[in-house]
């Protein structure tokens, strides 16, 4: 058996990153300190990591000469980059928008003469399409909503939350079809949607927010017909719910029966309340045919100090529970802010993976952009989970086997303390000392 390993620690507000070989044994009889791995318990095949591109990346995109754009675009899609593979993108606006935007705002028009991706042809689309050129294999995408349109919705506007109004279900479940029509013609390759992003959720920015009842009525009783009518349902998944996991079970519950289940391949889930791993495990057992899937998070400023190593520390935190859980994918919020964690058109700012400052030309890679790289360079597409179990919950881990036939292993300790692995597998043995407040990635085979 070979062995190798890197591992990225914070030592005195820098990333220090370290490597070494991994010597295996026979194992004796090695009780203490163990991670053990079981590669013949096979759990989830993974499709992927990810982040959004919403207009506030595109546009800050835009602000870099070509020499840093084509930086960015290798530090996130290319061979030497994070490897990202999957996008999630706004159905009109969002938070991280220049502001409030529809593709279609007239009351009257009923045929969406007027739709019209103008909007999204200024910074979204090109920003896609110079990110899809820098992906091999190209990327696929998740499309959701955060608001309909103000003439469809019970508080007329986009903000706020509000309801669709039951009049405009036809209707804007054709703007839907519309929407993931001209995107596909433009080369947005849509294999995803979600039915509303937090419909929970009355948001100072655009949201909408839909019962069980609703979103199970509006999927069954107009969105996936129109699908249908359009030709698109059998190349598109559908999510529901697209919100925290504290309530994802709850809602796959609710919506859930012998009419709607065949429509639906998903449930979406966020990490804003709280890990709720278990959530997952239990939506996974009642309902092991659907994919669980993140599709958003972020620190966000107004909840979080500038902590370097505590943010990192989240999204760590959260990759782990996740796949543990079943999750097929990790889709995160945006992959680009300005120095200030924008631009945002109501102050919802938040840290970013990478930070440029236009003014001085400078691009920052942040701790978590470190820290994702370890899960996404090791854990390729088509990577299927495998059993593991470990002494300590201070250490967070992983494993994977991945398509090449090598196992990836990812521990994530949680302490500013060493910490001594002795990593078990198939009747072999290997020690190393994981390093505090560090995250490291094996690979074996």
């Amino acid at each position: 058996m070979k062995g190798s390993w890197n591992a990225t620690a914070w030592r005195d507000g820098r990333a220090v990153k370290t490597s070494g070989i991994l010597d295996f044994v026979p194992d004796t009889g090695q009780e203490r300190e163990a991670i053990n791995l079981h590669p013949a318990f096979r759990y989830q095949t993974f499709e992927g990591f990810g982040g959004a591109l919403t207009e506030a990346s595109a546009y800050v995109y835009s602000r870099m000469p070509a020499a840093r754009q084509a930086e960015f675009l290798e530090a996130y899609f290319g061979k030497t980059g994070l490897g990202y593979t999957q996008a999630r993108m706004a159905l009109d606006s969002c938070d991280a928008a220049l502001g409030n935007y529809s593709a279609m705002e007239d009351a009257q028009d009923l045929t969406l003469a007027s739709f019209s991706l103008a909007r999204d042809a200024q910074y979204i689309l090109p920003f896609f399409a110079d990110a899809n050129a820098a992906t091999p294999g190209g990327i696929t995408v998740m499309l959701s909503p955060w608001s309909p349109p103000p003439f469809m919705k019970t508080n007329g506007q986009k903000n706020g939350g509000g309801h669709l109004k039951p009049a405009y279900g036809a209707l804007w479940a054709e703007y839907f079809c519309r929407y993931i029509q001209e995107y596909r013609a433009r080369g947005v390759d849509i294999r995803r949607i979600s039915v509303q992003n937090e419909p929970k959720a009355a948001q100072t920015w655009d949201s909408c927010e839909y019962t069980a009842q609703e979103e199970k009525e509006f999927l069954r009783d107009y969105l996936c017909p129109a699908l249908k009518a359009h030709g698109l349902a059998d190349s598109l998944e559908l999510y529901i719910w697209d919100h925290n996991k504290e309530r994802a079970l709850e809602r796959a519950l609710e919506i859930l029966d012998e009419d709607t289940a065949p429509l639906i391949a998903g449930v979406a889930f966020h990490w804003y309340s709280g890990d709720h791993f278990e959530a997952l495990a239990m939506l996974h057992a009642r309902y092991p045919r659907l994919k669980l899937l993140f599709t958003e998070g972020c620190v966000e400023y107004s909840r979080f100090q500038s902590d370097a190593l505590a943010n990192a520390r989240m999204y760590g935190h959260d990759i782990v529970g996740n796949l543990n859980g079943g999750a097929c994918g990790f889709i995160a919020w945006c992959i680009l802010f300005d120095r200030a964690g924008g631009p945002n058109h109501v102050n919802n700012l938040c840290e970013a993976p990478i930070l440029y400052d236009a003014a001085t030309d400078t691009m920052e890679k942040t701790l978590s952009y470190e820290y994702i790289g370890h899960f996404s360079r090791a854990i390729l597409p088509g990577s299927v989970r495998i059993g593991m179990s470990r002494y300590t919950d201070a250490i967070d881990v992983t494993a994977f086997c991945r398509p090449d036939g090598r196992l990836a292993v990812v521990l994530m300790n949680r302490t500013a303390e060493e910490k001594p692995v002795n990593l078990r597998l198939e009747g072999a043995l290997a020690t190393l000392q994981l390093p505090g407040d560090a995250i490291a990635t094996v690979l074996l085979g």
